[in-house]
Parts: structure tokens; C-alpha cells; sequence
């Protein structure tokens, strides 16, 4: 497969989902923010070398971000925090805002409802759905389990787990490594910045140190 985001020995394909896995302070933001464009790094994008685009154009090209606490705009409602966060066309960007509150119910009741309204399950959804307004080709997650009741997290690992079948690319960094592995197709376990395991989900989650190494930080 076609690796749609390259850096260092992280890559993600289409159809893929790969879990980065570690402690506070491993690096897996820090790794994100370096895909997104926020930190320098040598970076291949959808197979050309991005390392010198900003952060719109890498955007532009077909990468969503979710990011850690959600950082959902919370004066505002629901659709518009939708359209706020879409370079679409006016006409599209409102087809595209109806779409995702189709896809997410628990948003299609109450569109209109200001974000800081919402409970924590509900702005996760807001921010997911936030970042699949520009159809990106390329999903990157942080933490974004973090705080959530268990039935939510079960439908938001089901959601990705059928973008994945979709065909998209998804980077999923997680502290709680058997949900990550629940879903991914295999992982990353980092720590101080660099990768100090790799695997398949099945080698991972029967690997006796992984425990160790989630909390080497």
C-alpha cells in the first residue's frame, strides 16, 4: 500500500488505521503537530515532500485534525462551528454541515444549540465531525477517548473504524493503548520522542512490556 503520510518511521496508508501509543510526554503530539505543519519536520504528503508547506496548504490537501480537549468554539452553535471550520464553496459548505449532523444524530438535534451547551460525548462528536468537513483523506486524532463515558467511546471507535473501511487514513494517538489496539491494524509505542516498538494489534496487545513502555513517558 501507497503510504498517504510519511514521517520518520511513522507512515499511514489508505484504509488504514495506525495507533500511537504512549505516555505524557512521549511525543505524540508533538508528532501530529509536525504532520499538521505547527513543528519542523521532513514530512511526505499523499506521496509528494511536504516538509515546506504551511499548515492551510497541508490542510488544503486532505488532512483532518481532532485535537486534544476538543477546543470546540463554544459561543457558537453547532452548524456553525461546522461551517467555520470548512474552505468549501457557501452553497457546498451548507450541504456538507447538513451531511454531518445526518451522520452524527446526537448534533442533528440540536444544531442550533451553542457548543458550550453540549456534554463532553456530544463535543467530541462536534469536533469529529468539525474536522470531516473538508472530506480530508488523511484523519489525525489526539486523545480523543479522554474524558468519555464508555458507551461514547464504543460509537466513536465504531465511526472510525467504518472511515477506515471508507478507504481514509487515520493516526490515532491514545494513552489507553487496548482501545487504540481494539481498533487500529497495527502501532507505534513512543517514548521522549522516538519509537521504541512497533507491531501488528495482535503483537502488541500480547506483548508483555507494553504496559512498561506506556509508562516510560
Amino acid at each position: 500500500m501507497t503510504a498517504l503520510v510519511e514521517i520518520g518511521d511513522v507512515s499511514v496508508s489508505a484504509g488504514e488505521i495506525v495507533a500511537l501509543l504512549g505516555g505524557n510526554g512521549a511525543g505524540k503530539t508533538s508528532l501530529l503537530e509536525t504532520i499538521l505543519g505547527f513543528r519542523r519536520g521532513r514530512l511526505r504528503l499523499f506521496g509528494e515532500d511536504a516538509t515546506s508547506l504551511s499548515v492551510e496548504q497541508r490542510v488544503s490537501l486532505g488532512i483532518g485534525y481532532v485535537p486534544a480537549g476538543r477546543r470546540v468554539f463554544g459561543s457558537l452553535t453547532v452548524r456553525e462551528n461546522l461551517e467555520a471550520s470548512s474552505s468549501l464553496p457557501a452553497a457546498e459548505r451548507g450541504r456538507r454541515a447538513d451531511e454531518m449532523l445526518a451522520l452524527f444524530p446526537m448534533l442533528g438535534e440540536r444544531p442550533q444549540a451553542r457548543a458550550w451547551l453540549l456534554s463532553g460525548g456530544q463535543q467530541q462528536m462536534l469536533a469529529l465531525a468539525r474536522a470531516l468537513m473538508n472530506k480530508p483523506r488523511l484523519l489525525l486524532l489526539d486523545e480523543p477517548t479522554l474524558g468519555l463515558a464508555p458507551l461514547v467511546v464504543a460509537d466513536l471507535l465504531q465511526r472510525l473504524s467504518a472511515m477506515a473501511a471508507g478507504g481514509m487514513a487515520i493516526l490515532l494517538a491514545e494513552q489507553r493503548a487496548g482501545l487504540a489496539l481494539s481498533v487500529a491494524d497495527r502501532g507505534l509505542v513512543l517514548s521522549r520522542g522516538r519509537t521504541v516498538r512497533t507491531g501488528t494489534r495482535a503483537e502488541l496487545a500480547a506483548d508483555p512490556e507494553l504496559a512498561d513502555l506506556m509508562a516510560g513517558g
